[in-house]
């Protein structure tokens, strides 16, 4: 004899939920198609990233400011779009793989707070990394950009 021949062969019965509904009413939220339109959180400022390693050459021509975390090339396009571009490079001498991508991520978010509001139009921005920007504190890395930025201003 197997063991199976000591299984039930009824299926147990659908159980109550275990939470009961209070008395006013589930506050939860609702299910199904009535479910109400939330307001979203404002959407994240989407940046124009440089790709090509041609941009990039042609950034190296404009002005430049060095910080003592990045270097910051701006170059103006003056192909009459308003259009603000970004990129960045950190080279290995600055770090392993984790070094370069913590400092790119940190870059990122710098260039997403800052550039929309300061940086100037139809120019292409190249933040180049430091060895020192790593262990740089986020604020002044902000006061950094701006300053930069002022001091690459055409």
């Amino acid at each position: 004899m197997s063991d199976e021949a000591h299984l039930p062969a009824e299926q147990p019965r659908p159980q109550a939920p275990a939470r009961l509904p209070v008395a006013h009413g589930d506050g939860g939220r609702t299910q199904g198609p009535e479910l109400a339109p939330r307001p979203r959180p404002q959407e994240a400022q989407r940046l124009n990233i440089l790709r090509k390693r041609s941009d990039f050459l042609a950034a190296n021509a404009g002005r430049r400011a060095a910080t003592p975390a990045f270097i910051l090339l701006v170059r103006n396009r003056e192909d009459g779009d308003p259009l603000k571009r970004v990129g960045f490079t950190v080279s290995k001498k600055v770090g392993g793989s984790v070094v370069r991508n913590r400092m790119k991520r940190r870059f990122r978010e710098l260039a997403r707070e800052i550039i929309p509001a300061s940086g100037h139009s139809g120019s292409d921005h190249v933040m180049i990394g430091r060895s020192g920007g790593i262990e740089r504190d986020f604020g002044e890395l902000r006061h950094d950009l701006t300053r930069a930025l002022e001091k690459a201003r055409p």
